[in-house]
């Protein structure tokens, strides 16, 4: 017979998980680690914006009376915390791709993040929507490899409603041409085929992104408030890529954008608790 110790103790140990796993109805689904607050870690208020650019990130800065300071800084990206009017918000950025971004939102929430507005661009897959327009995503489908990780009861995630058409309202009061529908999300932005652009089109799909199917889903797995605003940057209807980044147009929209949005969060969300140990820390 066998009697080597480490044999034993790895037999006595399987057993013992087997008991374990009998006795305990355990949730397969349930993940090996969770995000989580570190214990050095401050905590942060309920409201941030996403911003994917960094281009987008100093305007946001930029527009604040005090310079928001840096807080945080998750994986790649940074977290500026400051005062807009009264509401104190986070200005998160830059991040690319559905992963990436879906890192930084786990670990908002974990520090307290309740409400999300999500800025970015996007590429039009339609005729009337154009260079320097705004999408409100309304929902989307999903091409990007973060989604399917996280089971959710529905199976069309979308906006918050409150914050989608408060930002809606505010757009339109200023003139901007704003489209609501759903979006494209991939992770191979250099494989946006001629074919799937053609089938998307069709199906009245309004753009395409990296991010925005990622984020409803987990918005929604995790019971937060979230919408996603899109300056189109660049066209693709037409099967001749048309880039905009120097546009006029979407330079004014994307300046414009960054008030909207922030008035936006902070009117709707205004009923929202505070952490308390937020409040502690200040």
């Amino acid at each position: 017979m066998n009697r080597d110790p480490g044999i034993i103790w790895s037999t006595i140990f399987t057993r013992i998980l087997i008991l374990y796993y009998h006795n305990h109805a355990m949730d397969k689904n349930a993940a090996v680690i969770e995000p989580r607050k570190g214990k050095r870690e401050d905590p942060l208020p309920p409201l941030a914006v996403l911003i994917f650019t960094p281009l987008d990130l100093d305007q946001f800065i930029r527009s604040f009376p005090l310079p928001p300071q840096r807080t945080h800084r998750i994986y790649l990206t940074d977290v500026y915390t400051g005062t807009y009017g009264s509401t104190a918000v986070s200005l998160v950025g830059p991040m690319l791709g559905a992963p990436q971004t879906i890192l930084v939102l786990e670990k908002l929430i974990a520090l307290g993040v309740k409400s999300v507005m999500a800025v970015g661009w996007c590429g039009s897959l339609q005729p009337h929507v154009r260079i320097g327009d705004v999408i409100l995503a309304s929902g989307g489908i999903s091409e990007e490899g973060t989604s399917a990780h996280y089971p959710i009861d529905s199976s069309h995630p979308g906006p918050s409603p409150d914050l989608l058409n408060g930002l809606k309202g505010l757009l339109r009061s200023r003139y901007i041409t704003v489209h609501d529908g759903p979006v494209w999300s991939t992770d191979a932005p250099f494989r946006e085929t001629i074919g799937k652009v053609i089938a998307y089109r069709e199906q009245g799909i309004l753009a395409v992104d990296m991010e925005t199917t990622a984020l409803f889903t987990v918005a929604c797995y995790r019971g937060i408030r979230l919408a996603v605003a899109l300056v189109v940057s660049d066209e693709l209807c037409t099967m001749k890529w048309v880039h905009g980044f120097r546009d006029a147009k979407f330079r004014e929209t994307r300046e414009q954008l960054v008030h909207l949005t922030l008035n936006a969060l902070c009117t709707t969300s205004t009923a929202l608790p505070i952490e308390e140990d937020y409040m502690k820390n200040r």
